[in-house]
């Protein structure tokens, strides 16, 4: 996957159109312009001048991180790295919503209207739901973590993110 370089402010627009698409992307922060704010995966940012080498192994970073966001369809395949599991139509909208925060914690009540929308189930039921999600994620690499009182965190087995 390329990582496109955007000159930040002057390419603000370019920089919008790239996030819609979901390309990777480097901020090339000009002179004194104060850095960006950015929590998007899919960025970086560098400021200008910089080496060849540093642009560099900021490009390969930024593409080791987006290679492995695992991701969904809209058929409901969950794809990370070269493993891939197809997934249930609850299991897949619990799945969507827990990406989407991936790394962080999603509440209880989120994941409950999202699997179940308009309805109310018990408590139980999603818990049921998580554990089946467990097992078939755990092959590719990933794993739900049960953050007691507060939900759940979808992340890397490898993840050594504190919580």
């Amino acid at each position: 996957m390329a990582v496109e370089l955007v000159r930040w402010p002057a390419e603000e627009h370019r920089r919008a159109e790239l996030r819609d698409r979901g390309q990777p992307r480097i901020l090339l922060v000009e002179g004194g312009t104060p850095a960006p704010m950015t929590v998007d995966p899919m960025e970086d940012w560098i400021r200008l001048p910089v080496d060849d080498r540093d642009l560099q192994a900021r490009m390969e970073t930024l593409v080791r991180r987006v290679s492995t966001r695992p991701e969904l369809d809209a058929d409901g395949v969950l794809r990370s790295g070269a493993g891939w599991a197809a997934l249930p139509p609850i299991e897949a909208r619990l799945t969507e919503v827990l990406l989407l925060r991936f790394d962080k914690v999603v509440g209880r009540e989120v994941l409950l209207r999202h699997g179940w929308p308009g309805e109310e189930p018990n408590r139980n039921v999603l818990d049921v739901h998580v554990l089946r999600l467990r097992r078939r994620i755990e092959p590719l690499g990933l794993t739900i973590r049960t953050i007691r009182k507060r939900g759940y965190v979808m992340c890397a087995q490898t993840s050594s993110s504190e919580y």
